[in-house]
């Protein structure tokens, strides 16, 4: 039970870290490879907010996930948006801001123990006998209000549907009057949010490290490979996989090879399925 419960949690965390990255890149095709620096910066503005100028913590979250998709939205409209359809240029541009933002904050002194967040709850519960954190319980139960909230907004409001709309054929939604670029400001700026998101649900777990972001980068590119790059369901399915694969690893072998697992189901997926679990773009181009 143990293992199911925290792979359960596991997988849901990997869900968090990656369902933004994995929605910029189904809408605006540009990846985002400035995620892992957003989920730190959110965290580490919630925690100024919060201990310098002594704001509620819930005050400081929604000021931080304002500023965060503001961020997002000026990220693609300065830079993503002059190097869109060049895939390489995508790559360096949103890595390179998210290099500068994270040894910006290394500079500044985020480093060891000294910021940390507190947890929402700090009380613990057994679940079939094995103690779990609310805060843990509260992490699973956003993540599934946060997957309900972008199933209903992209299935039953017209700038979730025009989000749909461009990720499944530009051309044709570009035809129709939708904007994209505007779009894909949207999305861009909603997948901030939702790193941001992740960022105030896992790091009080424990600390705000400019080390942490280039491990979410990474998890969120493992998971979105092996789902499918662009496909939602193949996140999160592709999230329990590696959650999953993780906790066993951890559990029978040691903790430094949960980073090696994630790299490892790479590999294999993209020898036996090069477009991932629901991706069929590599299959459509041998079609072609």
């Amino acid at each position: 039970m143990e293992l199911v419960i925290y792979g359960i949690i596991n997988s849901v965390s990997l869900i968090l870290m990656s369902i933004g990255f994995a929605l910029a890149y189904g809408v605006s095709r540009v990846p985002n490879f400035a995620h892992g620096a957003l989920f730190i910066l959110t965290g580490y503005i919630t925690w100024i907010f919060l201990y310098q100028a002594g704001l509620p913590y819930a005050l400081a979250v929604i000021l931080s996930l304002i500023i965060i998709a503001l961020i997002g939205a000026a990220l693609y409209q300065l830079i993503l948006i002059r190097v869109r359809g060049m895939p390489i240029s995508e790559i360096i541009a949103s890595f390179g801001v998210g290099l500068a933002i994270l040894e910006l904050l290394r500079w500044a002194g985020l480093r060891g123990m000294t910021y940390m967040l507190p947890p929402f709850m700090k009380e613990s519960l057994n679940i079939a006998g094995v103690p779990v954190s609310y805060h843990r319980v509260i992490i699973v139960g956003a993540a599934m209000i946060m997957l309900f909230f972008l199933w209903y907004f992209t299935h039953y409001t017209k700038p979730g549907l025009a989000l749909r709309a461009i990720a499944q054929n530009e051309r044709a939604a570009l035809v129709l009057g939708i904007d994209s670029d505007r779009a894909a400001t949207v999305a861009v700026s909603l997948g901030a949010v939702l790193a941001g998101l992740a960022g105030v649900l896992l790091l009080p777990l424990g600390n705000i490290v400019v080390e942490m972001g280039y491990e979410v980068l990474v998890f969120a590119i493992a998971v979105s490979v092996c789902g499918g790059l662009g496909s939602w369901k193949g996140a999160v399915v592709a999230s329990f996989l590696i959650g999953f694969a993780q906790i066993i690893t951890v559990t029978y072998l040691a903790s430094h090879y949960h980073f090696v697992v994630a790299l490892l189901i790479i590999i294999i997926v993209l020898i036996t399925k090069p477009s991932g679990l629901y991706g069929r773009q590599k299959e459509l181009e041998e079609r072609v």
